[in-house]
């Protein structure tokens, strides 16, 4: 069992090519189940996006392939 504040210390890495996504910064929760619908990493920073926010990343549960002790690997 995780707590989000577990999840939040842990880097999000693609396995597809391998790039760090950042780190978890809000869950999306189906209020009805309880159940994580999605983990949302913030959009990387870049001085050409200051006036136009990039899309966060929101990943869905299924995409999830692996919570380790220091990462969260998922396929995107």
């Amino acid at each position: 069992m995780y707590k989000s504040s577990d999840l939040r210390e842990k880097d999000v890495i693609n396995v597809s090519d391998g790039k760090k996504l950042g780190k978890v910064c809000d869950l999306e929760v189906d209020v009805k189940t309880g159940k994580i619908d999605a983990i949302v990493v913030p959009a990387p920073f870049s001085v050409g996006n200051i006036f136009s926010k990039e899309k966060d990343y929101v990943i869905p549960w299924e995409k999830i392939k692996k919570i380790g002790e220091d990462v969260i690997l998922v396929e995107i």
